[in-house]
């Protein structure tokens, strides 16, 4: 993997900031993507610090312009992205009889559309290298549904069929592109979630534990490894026995 760079979205905390320092550690340079600017240089710190290579990007998902800048940006800078992480996420939950029009919308645009507008930046040098990596980051209730979160259920279901037509398109490249399914994963866009929440979830989870970031991480870090290059076009479930 010697001098290979991961560009993963959402990076600034969470799920994508512990997928960078993992990464990083795999021996991948690091492009550290979100819009929380402050958040990127402390994640980009910790990587130099540990003695990886790592750059920022303002990167807004939600923006055609924004996401080709970037990826010109750090092609400019590390001169090629052999992996992507599509892990950029945001949640507007509600009833779907009350849905207002933007949460719907801004939901779908930023899971989904910033997923497929970020990969397509980045396919052309991926085809060009005859090699890729690219693994999105899909949920549980993208395949088992969830009241109230009709926007966010439909955003990470269709995550999981874009994996699964960009594998067959891509595959003759020797490009894989794979989707990581988190259960309850204890990060601050759950850490929100009223109590009787949690413990509802917790009772359904087979481990009777929520899991970590580095849970999510360790899948990714395998799906982009040399050892994962014959598995495409497939979801890992990581969600303790959540569903199965």
């Amino acid at each position: 993997m010697e001098n290979r760079v991961a560009l993963i979205t959402g990076a600034s905390r969470g799920i994508g900031r512990a997928t960078a320092l993992r990464l990083s550690k795999a021996g991948f340079r690091i492009v550290v993507a979100s819009p929380e600017v402050e958040n990127n240089e402390k994640v980009a710190e910790e990587i130099r610090a540990a003695g990886g290579s790592a750059m920022t990007l303002d990167f807004d998902v939600s923006s055609i312009d924004s996401i080709k800048q970037g990826v010109a940006a750090a092609l400019k800078e590390f001169g090629r992205i052999d992996a992507l992480v599509n892990n950029a996420g945001i949640t507007r939950d509600g009833l779907a009889m009350r849905m207002k029009p933007e949460d719907w919308q801004l939901v779908l645009q930023i899971n989904l559309s910033g997923a497929f507008y970020t990969t397509q930046q980045v396919l052309p040098g991926m085809l060009r290298e005859r090699w890729g990596r690219i693994v999105n980051i899909a949920s549980v209730v993208g395949q088992m549904g969830n009241a109230g979160q009709a926007n966010y259920v439909s955003s990470k279901a269709g995550l999981i069929g874009l994996t699964k037509a960009l594998a067959q398109e891509v595959a003759s490249r020797s490009i894989t592109v794979n989707a990581v399914a988190p259960g309850f994963i204890e990060t601050d866009m759950t850490a929100k979630l009223p109590q009787e929440v949690k413990d509802r979830m917790l009772a359904a989870v087979a481990l009777k534990r929520f899991g970590q970031p580095e849970d999510i991480a360790n899948a990714v870090n395998f799906l982009v490894s040399a050892e994962a290059a014959y598995i495409t076009g497939h979801v890992i479930n990581v969600n303790g026995g959540m569903y199965m």
